[in-house]
């Protein structure tokens, strides 16, 4: 948490209306999922056409559990967010354990819920995590602002938390970005 701007991404967004909504309320990132396998899941074309219309107005993220999942759409994103230890340029590692100190990555997603929205306690390792540590899993408007007064981390991700019956919320996004904006 520098100069207390908390980085703030939204993921499993699916739409160009998404997309406006995350840049409209102030977003730092958005992250689109091409992990067959959930429920967000957006084919890599699709995803590389929402990367596209994100443009260099707001960071991008493709989302998977591994380098297979995202290697299609991954030229067209800033960042690859994966849950797989790999040496490369432009890494987002996400994982529940520590990182090693041997890996180079730009970004350390901490989610022991690997993407099922789960809220679980946070172990007392994240905070002495070097880096950019960005907490997700479980987040929502309501519990996001007693995280980051307990982990002081540098970002917060939000999926599930922002969405009614499975889609994202305007409201809620912004309920989300206002409890963040309003803790610091």
């Amino acid at each position: 948490m520098k100069g207390g701007h908390v980085f703030i991404k939204v993921c499993g967004l699916q739409t160009e209306e998404q997309i406006d909504s995350a840049l409209a309320l102030g977003y730092d990132a958005i992250g689109v999922v091409t992990y067959p396998k959930s429920r967000r899941f957006c084919p890599p074309e699709r995803a590389a056409e929402l990367a596209a219309y994100a443009g260099d107005r707001i960071l991008s993220f493709v989302v998977g559990m591994t380098w297979a999942d995202v290697r299609e759409a991954a030229p067209a994103f800033d960042y690859v967010q994966i849950y797989e230890q790999r040496q490369l340029p432009n890494l987002a590692l996400a994982s529940k354990t520590e990182p090693p100190g041997d890996l180079a990555c730009d970004y350390f997603f901490y989610d022991a819920s690997a993407g099922s929205g789960e809220f679980r306690a946070f172990p007392a390792w994240i905070k002495a995590c070097p880096g950019r540590v960005v907490v997700a899993g479980g987040l929502d408007p309501g519990n996001v602002c007693g995280v980051i007064r307990e982990l002081a981390p540098f970002g917060v991700d939000v999926s599930s938390g922002v969405e009614k019956e499975g889609v994202k919320d305007f409201a809620l996004m912004e309920a989300f970005i206002r409890a963040v904006r309003q803790c610091g």
